[in-house]
């Protein structure tokens, strides 16, 4: 746990866009006067958004548990 403080951050981020992402698609989901093609993407592209993030969020942790924080000064 003495990483903690440095996956705080990330992990609000994340929550954040999360929550922004599927309250995007549920909104939509609710229009009627839509057809199913574009309830797909116009649903499909925030949840797959929504789930990159947290792949994102998981390789930021594995980085920060490995002591990778600053991957800019190997360049």
């Amino acid at each position: 746990m003495k990483h903690f403080k440095k996956m705080i951050a990330p992990i609000i981020v994340t929550g954040l866009l999360v929550a922004y992402f599927v309250g995007i698609g549920l909104s939509i989901s609710t229009i009627e006067e839509l057809s199913i093609g574009y309830r797909i993407v116009f649903i499909g592209v925030p949840l797959i958004l929504a789930a990159v993030m947290i792949g994102v969020l998981v390789s930021r942790i594995r980085e920060i548990k490995s002591g990778e924080e600053d991957d800019l000064s190997k360049y």
